[in-house]
């Protein structure tokens, strides 16, 4: 319920006061018009207001006044319906307004408040990660402490054998020169026995030398015998390519009359495989024939067998009854006959 403070009539003097200076009516406006009043009574006769004035929109102004007040009256009710509905798109432009700016202060307060998650999870996660890396270079530095302690011993252990190294790389290097001088003394003693083995080489040499010349000379001797031989056996041998030649012409000639005769065989043979075909054509014609004939021949054999059975039957059943009429004639004659037989006996009896 509104206070009796501030009365819907002094918030509609208002409004209309704002408007007819060109504004829109707006709670903080009609408060600061007025001077005095709460936000919720103002707010009710805002709204009681908006509803009479969307209930008496198309009202038209009353009838029944002289045409020229009709007319004022009517003009004045369409300046202020039009003056109404541009106040109410300029407040309704300023409330779409002031909702966009809200939904812009929410939407950049979610966004603030999604990118202070994601910075809280980003420093939770680098928190974490940090953690994880200090417990790795922790485990690593106590591995490193134990490698460093285990690489001093071995360090230790290394110069002790590098003295030992050192102690025996002297008995060796002794040992080394000791064969050095050895080694020199055999090259020396190698050179000395070499010397004279290449003073035996060179006396066996000349005498080589003066066989060589003994054997050059044969050598020669026997060139000239076999130069001699070469050229008779080349005399020879070109009288047998000669002969060769002769007989290779022979061959050729021979050879092309045997190509002659082995064509006339060809054609020959290929005729024969053409009469061999026709043959072949013939004979399986006529086994073709032959099969139909013996197919016939024996669908006629089976049906003379069939009616030599039927015959064999037959005769046997007349046979039968014949032998039936052959008894039935004797019965028949023997009853025909009793009677008289025995009558001349009975009267020879009497």
């Amino acid at each position: 319920m509104a206070r009796s403070g501030v009365r819907f009539e002094d918030v509609q003097r208002a409004i209309d006061e704002l408007m007819a200076a060109g504004q829109a009516p707006s709670v903080q406006r009609i408060r600061e018009t007025l001077g005095t009043g709460s936000f919720t009574t103002i707010s009710e006769h805002l709204r009681e207001w908006r509803k009479r004035r969307e209930e008496n929109r198309d009202v038209p102004p009353p009838r029944g006044m002289p045409a020229p007040l009709q007319e004022l009256a009517e003009s004045l009710w369409q300046q202020a319906q039009e003056a109404a509905n541009e106040a109410l798109v300029h407040y309704r432009r300023e409330a779409d307004d002031k909702v966009d700016e809200a939904q812009e202060s929410v939407t950049a307060a979610e966004r603030r408040a999604e990118d202070a998650e994601q910075r809280e999870a980003a420093l939770s996660a680098h928190l974490t990660r940090t953690d994880e890396r200090l417990t790795e270079q922790t485990a690593e530095l106590a591995r490193l402490q134990a490698d460093h302690d285990s690489l001093q011993a071995a360090e230790a252990r290394q110069r002790d054998a590098r003295g030992r190294l050192e102690a025996r790389l002297d008995e060796l290097q002794g040992e080394l020169e000791r064969q050095a001088q050895a080694h020199r003394q055999a090259l020396e003693d190698q050179e000395a026995a070499q010397q004279r083995r290449l003073a035996q080489e060179e006396q066996r040499h000349e005498a080589a030398e003066a066989r060589l010349m003994g054997l050059v000379d044969e050598a020669r001797q026997e060139r000239q015998s076999a130069e001699k031989a070469h050229a008779t056996r080349i005399e020879r041998l070109e009288k047998r390519l000669e002969a060769a030649r002769s007989e290779q012409q022979s061959l050729r000639e021979a050879l092309q009359e045997e190509e002659k005769r082995r064509r006339s065989e060809e054609q020959a043979r290929r005729d024969v495989e053409t009469s061999r075909d026709s043959l072949d054509q013939e004979r399986a014609r006529l086994e073709a024939r032959l099969a139909d004939s013996q197919a016939a021949l024996a669908a006629r054999q089976a049906r003379v067998e069939g009616l030599e059975k039927q015959l064999e039957a037959r005769l046997w059943s007349s046979l039968e009854m014949m032998q039936e009429s052959q008894a039935r004639l004797e019965a028949a004659a023997e009853n025909a006959s009793g009677p008289d037989d025995a009558g001349p006996e009975q009267r020879e009896d009497e």
